[in-house]
């Protein structure tokens, strides 16, 4: 049975005790609005659909976004020790946009303002591309359902990210290195200051993987009579073990055993400044440590004897979507095996 007490001179209290569900409270400005909320709930409840929403009222979205980090995200997101990670950026964008919200009034007016906006961008922060706004959202969304699976928290409107338009996926970048950029960057990076470049560059063109797993993998983690690498925290959070080509494993083997563990020993700004300039010397434009991916799975779809799905585990990628753009160079190599030219 609801009671209803006034409380000051403007407010209404309703309070609900109703067998099997805890005490529910909630203040109004106005006695009718108290009553019709009563009634509401006392129906659901005699349905037995009810769910309370007084944690979700309670909770801002700034003290969730705590939570996720202390409590998600050391288990699910590689820790870098300068704390630049992307999603720590992600993070931030939506907690400044939307932390003093509660979970309760969430909703995808509320998104969708702050998908807008950070496209159009402000006096404060400059637009965000199409890419980057997506990320959040799926960020946003994976912090609410967070709250939802792992809090136990309920959001009386759901989550309102799953209810509004996503920004459109960016194309990927397609640069490659031609045969005449590829022996002039060998040549600059074997001729660096920095001895660690060339051995990473060659192990990012033979293994395919990313800058951060390819400066976080340590020996220990390094089977070298099975050819294998175990990458046990990766971008998407998940192990990965990655198989090691004959050029790998020479590269492996030529190298110096660090005290650190650490098969690269540098930091990320290291070997960007001296790729960076590597690039430079070569008059190679427009390329980025990140494209070696692009041209490590180039060349393995090539070569028409890997299946999309056998890209698929060696690059990590938890979808077949972004490796689609790989399957017309297996489709080429096929055809001229088809007319002889294999």
């Amino acid at each position: 049975m609801a009671t209803i007490r006034k409380r000051g001179e403007y407010q209404w209290q309703a309070q609900i005790r109703h067998k099997g569900f805890p005490l529910q409270t909630k203040t109004f400005n106005y006695r009718e609005d108290a009553e019709k909320w009563a009634r509401a709930v006392e129906r659901e409840m005699d349905a037995g659909s009810f769910t309370s929403s007084n944690v979700a009222e309670r909770t801002t979205l700034r003290e969730l976004i705590e939570d996720f980090k202390t409590e998600f995200a050391p288990m699910h997101y590689r820790q870098r020790e300068d704390r630049k990670e992307a999603w720590r950026f992600q993070l931030a964008r939506i907690e400044e946009a939307l932390g003093d919200y509660s979970l309760a009034s969430l909703d995808q007016r509320l998104v969708a303002g702050f998908r807008d906006q950070r496209l159009k961008g402000s006096a404060r922060r400059p637009a965000a591309g199409e890419s980057t706004v997506r990320k959040e959202l799926y960020m946003l969304s994976k912090v609410l359902g967070f709250a939802q699976t792992e809090k136990g928290i309920t959001l009386p409107r759901g989550n309102p990210v799953d209810k509004i338009r996503k920004p459109r996926e960016s194309k990927g970048r397609e640069r490659r290195l031609s045969q005449e950029e590829w022996e002039a960057l060998s040549k600059e990076c074997r001729a660096s200051r920095n001895p660690w470049l060339w051995p990473s560059v060659t192990l990012a063109v033979e293994t395919a993987m990313r800058q951060g797993e390819l400066l976080a993998l340590e020996w220990k983690n390094i089977d070298l009579k099975r050819r294998l690498a175990l990458l046990p925290i990766t971008k998407n959070g998940e192990t990965r073990v990655v198989p090691l080509s004959p050029a790998a494993l020479k590269a492996l083997k030529a190298l110096p055993r660090s005290l650190s563990g650490r098969v690269i020993p540098v930091g990320r700004v290291t070997l960007y400044s001296a790729f960076g300039a590597a690039c430079q010397r070569a008059e190679i434009a427009d390329m980025t440590f990140h494209d070696l991916r692009h041209e490590a799975l180039s060349r393995l779809a090539e070569r028409g004897d890997f299946s999309v799905l056998e890209l698929a585990a060696i690059s990590g990628h938890k979808t077949l979507q972004v490796l689609k753009r790989y399957t017309h160079l297996q489709a080429e190599k096929l055809a001229a095996k088809l007319a002889g030219q294999g």
